[in-house]
């Protein structure tokens, strides 16, 4: 059974349509970009893939069951979604705002503090646990929200472009980061503007004008490091 199933979703914005009649599921541990240009309506599909928002048609399933009739008691938890912001109210230090995201949820403080140094060492951050969150560079970012994400270990990571506005050499460092997670058992799914972004994904989708048109090969990914991949999942 896959972890996460989007059938025949639709989503309407004002006048237009956001997405029209997608479909398609995620298993543990695969990474999927959703390739798409500006207004193709990726972002509205992450956030309904994450329960963050309903769709207006369709059914979007998490372990077998309508997430509509658990999306608040998932999200934060089971599916992680990665938001770059950080809220001044949570802390100063990177270290802060991972902690105090995990309140919400009723973690205890040593827990939380724990989950947190876990975390950041699991994405390579832990250098920066006592930097301001508000003088991160845009990919210690990128990172650090992804840590946040990881608190509350999720089944599913959900990133919605994770390599924009990111110095193109630390592009790929972000992308095998999400790769290797993938690689752990947690499924990945991401969304990108750019070719570049597709690195390490099993599958990238492709989407234009809310429609799904079908399945792309990464061919701007190293083939060898791709196959590789595929390899080590199979």
């Amino acid at each position: 059974m896959s972890l996460l199933e989007l059938d025949r979703v639709a989503s309407c914005r004002g006048s237009g349509v956001a997405l029209e009649n997608v479909s398609l599921t995620i298993d543990p541990g695969e990474m999927i970009v959703v390739w798409g240009e500006r207004r193709s309506g990726r972002s509205t599909l992450l956030r309904i893939a994450a329960g963050i928002e309903p769709p207006d048609e369709g059914t979007v399933r998490f372990g077998g069951r309508d997430l509509a009739d658990r999306g608040s008691e998932i999200l934060g938890d089971e599916i992680g979604y990665c938001r770059r912001g950080f809220r001044p109210e949570r802390g100063l230090t990177v270290l802060d705002q991972l902690i105090s995201s995990q309140f919400a949820r009723k973690v205890p403080q040593a827990t939380a503090l724990t989950r947190a140094c876990l975390a950041l060492e699991r994405v390579g951050a832990a250098w920066c646990s006592q930097l301001p969150a508000r003088d991160l560079k845009t990919e210690e970012t990128v990172v650090v929200a992804i840590a946040r994400a990881l608190t509350a270990e999720p089944r599913l990571l959900v990133v919605d472009e994770p390599t924009i506005g990111v110095d193109p050499l630390k592009r790929d460092d972000i992308l095998k980061l999400l790769r290797s997670l993938a690689d752990d058992g947690v499924a990945i799914l991401a969304s990108a503007g750019e070719g570049t972004a597709m690195l390490g994904a099993d599958r990238v989708l492709s989407l234009g004008k809310g429609t799904l048109r079908g399945e792309l090969s990464p061919d701007l990914a190293p083939v060898t490091e791709l196959e590789r991949h595929r390899q080590a999942r199979g």
